[in-house]
């Protein structure tokens, strides 16, 4: 009895050990084909930028491509859903960001849960959004564009990069709290909304700090507030949105996610890539310099902060009664 207990145990380690060190092979050998990344809003948008800055940074690392696919709608539900219906083998991963935290408040009829259908792998950066108007709206404070607004009820046309977006968030809180009656016109990602409101066909914006700092410092748009509860180290003659109306402050992150049930060894070996990207001085350059901040977590901790942020933006949809339209 002793030598069969004894060879049992003994198999059953060397078994432990086989399964140990194949979990450990895979993670080293992979990628072995492509990977994609799914972003749910089109080119030009923050989501796309950080998508694309990752995509390229594990390329040169782990010596397969990464490639970005942008699927766009319904406030990035769209990408988010394909990224829950893929399988979970570490080959389909989505640029989520804090719309993912929202959305499940915002959308009622989802067909994926967030928080249940995918797993956390690590964090981007953390930034806060930029009020911008274009030069010919006669508006440089907050307190002057809600004038504006009052004076001419549904004359001023605010963009969005579409429900359930950050901008579109922002926009919804700044009504909810102002009051203001101006003509939302919702598009599919930030890139159309801002050729427009560049255009002039729309004239203000709630956009992503990275995607319109670089027209800022150009000159062609103007920046009025920014939306954290801080001024901006990039832009800090702009007053932040709650100096004017009490009680706003809204911020974004974007990080990477894999559908539930990819191999954990390979999230492990994705979340470590990735903080060392943003720990990398030239990628935490390029994330400072849009105005945005670095923010490197462990899967663990981005899963927190996953938690609290459904948390706190169901609360806000709730008492602002914010709805899909």
């Amino acid at each position: 009895m002793t030598l069969c207990r004894r060879t049992f145990l003994l198999r059953t380690a060397g078994a432990a050990s086989v399964a140990a060190m194949s979990h450990a092979a895979r993670a080293q050998a992979y990628p072995t084909r492509p990977v994609r990344i799914i972003s749910g809003f089109p080119p030009g948008g923050s989501n796309d930028i950080y998508a694309r800055l990752m995509a390229q940074w594990l390329s040169e690392r782990l010596g397969q491509q990464f490639i970005v696919e942008n699927r766009s709608g319904a406030g990035g539900t769209l990408g988010a859903e394909a990224a829950a219906k893929a399988a979970p083998d570490g080959y389909t991963l989505l640029l989520s960001a804090s719309g993912e935290a929202w959305n499940a408040s915002l959308y009622p009829n989802l067909k994926f849960n967030y928080m249940r259908d995918f797993a956390p792998v690590g964090t981007i950066a953390r930034g806060v959004g930029l009020l911008v108007v274009t030069p010919s709206l006669p508006v440089r404070t907050v307190l002057e564009l809600i004038e504006a607004a009052k004076a001419g009820p549904g004359k001023i046309g605010v963009a969005s990069a579409g429900i359930g977006s950050a901008p579109y968030m922002y926009w919804e809180l700044f009504k909810s709290l102002t009051g203001v009656d101006m003509v939302h016109v919702p598009y599919r990602g930030g890139g159309p909304a801002l050729t427009d409101l560049l255009g002039g066909q729309v004239q203000v914006y709630f956009s992503t700090m990275v995607s319109s700092i670089e027209h800022v410092r150009a000159g062609r748009l103007r920046a009025i507030a920014v939306t954290g509860a801080n001024r901006a180290k990039v832009l800090p003659d702009i007053p932040t949105v709650g100096e004017t109306v009490h009680g706003y402050e809204a911020s974004s992150w974007w990080g990477i996610s894999a559908p539930k049930g990819a191999p954990s060894e390979i999230v492990e070996r994705l979340s470590k890539e990735i903080r060392a990207a943003v720990a990398d001085p030239r990628i935490r350059a390029r994330i400072s310099q849009v105005g945005d901040t670095p923010l490197a977590s462990s899967p663990a901790e981005f899963a927190k902060l996953i938690k609290e942020d459904t948390e706190k933006w169901a609360k806000v949809i709730r008492a602002a009664g914010i709805k899909a339209e």
